[in-house]
């Protein structure tokens, strides 16, 4: 296969982010999540100098453990913000979108066994509020899973799944 790319056309780097993994990049990068279900992809971005972070964010408390800081909600958001700046964001720039938290098992009478997404969705919140990192955009819950297309150009955020219409937030 050939792929021809225009003078004026630049070819993204793209990054998988798997669970409990977090990653940081800039411009011209995207950076990505396949298959979230009761997981929650935490993505922040600075506009100004276009550097992004995206956490694949698991359960929502780490109660002290210390290894796999993107594992957990409440020790993902605070170490994403460490890594984005030492690149050089500026935490009073930074915006978060969060995508996930989906009810995927499901009892007889339709109630989620364990709620783990929602607790996830939760914590996520809680840790962002406390940072003072205002939400502008989320896609959460509901009861599929969806994969997350972060582009550092714009801040954009693709969220597509399997017999759904995809977004953009």
């Amino acid at each position: 296969m050939i792929t021809l790319i225009s003078v004026e056309q630049k070819e993204e780097r793209k990054t998988i982010v798997k669970m409990g993994d977090w990653a940081v990049d800039q411009e011209d990068s995207q950076l990505v999540i396949l298959g979230l279900g009761s997981c929650i992809g935490v993505a922040l971005y600075d506009d100004f100098t276009k550097i992004g972070g995206l956490a694949h964010v698991m359960l929502p408390k780490s109660k002290g453990k210390k290894k796999a800081e993107a594992k957990y909600a409440d020790t993902a958001v605070p170490f994403l913000l460490e890594k984005m700046i030492e690149k050089g964001a500026k935490r009073r720039r930074l915006k978060a979108k969060i995508v996930g938290g989906a009810g995927m098992f499901k009892t007889e009478g339709g109630q989620s066994v364990m709620q783990i997404g929602k607790k996830n969705i939760e914590a996520v919140k809680e840790v962002l509020k406390n940072q003072k990192i205002r939400i502008v955009g989320s896609d959460l819950a509901k009861d599929y899973g969806r994969s997350m297309y972060f582009h550092l150009t714009d801040g954009k955020v693709r969220v597509t799944a399997f017999n759904k219409e995809n977004i953009t937030i």
